[in-house]
């Protein structure tokens, strides 16, 4: 069986989380064997640069372009050691974050060069994209008040303005548009069971499980 790749996006608070571990239930039950991944931190080196990126400091400030490298540093040793053999063994992955959240936060978010995103993007990657991308679509302000709900301190990009998710979000709607064979869009305001429904239906339709 091939391996696929199959990502969840989306801004704060949309739900990523337990969509992909309803997936994962799901999957296992037809005899899918699923791996659950993150970016940053789907490696040991990954766990602490997802520390480093994430931990709020009011007094060692990470410069914009050193965000982005530490996501590609990321991203690189997490392809290499995590993604491509377990694709290659023809594991289905499900993956919270991959390049298009790059695109959307450190791009449209921060207003980096596209071209070095999509460069660094490229280096790290090694040309693999995903077979889909869930697009998990809620109002920024209905995603934070969630992320608030849950009684977990706010990390440094939760913490962002408003208007800087606002430009995340536009990012979002930007690439759905620019990929619509790549990136689905799933109304992330709907109740728990009826976006794994439409995740289902899709899973059906793209990847031929039913």
């Amino acid at each position: 069986m091939d391996g696929k790749f199959i990502v969840f996006e989306g801004v704060e608070g949309c739900g990523k989380t337990s969509q992909m571990q309803l997936c994962a239930e799901w999957l296992q039950s037809l005899g899918i064997s699923v791996v659950l991944t993150r970016e940053p931190g789907g490696t040991a080196l990954g766990v602490d640069l997802r520390r480093l990126l994430l931990e709020k400091s009011e007094d060692k400030p990470i410069c914009e372009v050193t965000e982005l490298l530490l996501y590609a540093a990321d991203r690189a040793q997490h392809v290499a050691q995590e993604l491509k053999p377990q694709l290659a063994q023809g594991k289905y992955v499900l993956c919270d974050r991959y390049i298009d959240s790059t695109i959307a936060y450190q791009g449209y978010g921060r207003g980096l060069d596209m071209n070095l995103i999509h460069q660094l993007n490229n280096i790290a990657t090694g040309g693999l994209i995903s077979d889909i991308t869930i697009w998990l679509d809620v109002d920024v302000e209905v995603g934070l008040a969630r992320k608030r709900k849950g009684n977990v301190g706010l990390d440094r990009i939760e913490q962002e303005t408003i208007a800087f998710h606002r430009r995340v979000q536009k990012g979002y709607a930007d690439l759905a548009a620019s990929s619509p064979a790549r990136i689905i869009r799933v109304d992330g305001s709907l109740s728990k069971e009826n976006v794994h429904q439409k995740i289902q239906e899709i899973f059906n339709l793209h990847l031929k499980l039913g």
